[in-house]
């Protein structure tokens, strides 16, 4: 159950973050639904957590400034959660075939 559960999970962090790149969905509100994410951050090694946090931690600070006054992109912070997002992927899946051996 915990492994459909971090998939869907995924799954919606996946499909909100194009909405977050197109500005549909504020980054905050993204933000928000990764860190309630916890089946996916408990499925995953302990480091996908601190790296996904460092991200999250950037992107909140971030959306405080306007793009030219932030010391990080936006974009760039967004395109590091796409990285995240597929290399969780990628850790659940090869989890999942590992479990089912």
């Amino acid at each position: 159950m915990q492994a459909s559960q971090a998939l869907s999970e995924l799954a919606h962090l996946s499909a909100q973050l194009p909405l977050a790149f197109s500005g549909q969905v504020r980054t905050t509100e993204l933000v928000q639904a990764a860190r309630n994410s916890t089946s996916l951050l408990q499925a995953l090694p302990d480091k996908y957590s601190r790296v996904l946090h460092d991200i999250l931690d950037r992107l909140e600070s971030g959306a405080l400034f306007t793009e030219e006054s932030c010391s990080f992109s936006q974009r760039d912070l967004l395109d590091s959660l796409a990285v995240w997002i597929d290399k969780a992927h990628g850790a659940l899946n090869a989890a999942q075939a590992a479990s089912s051996r």
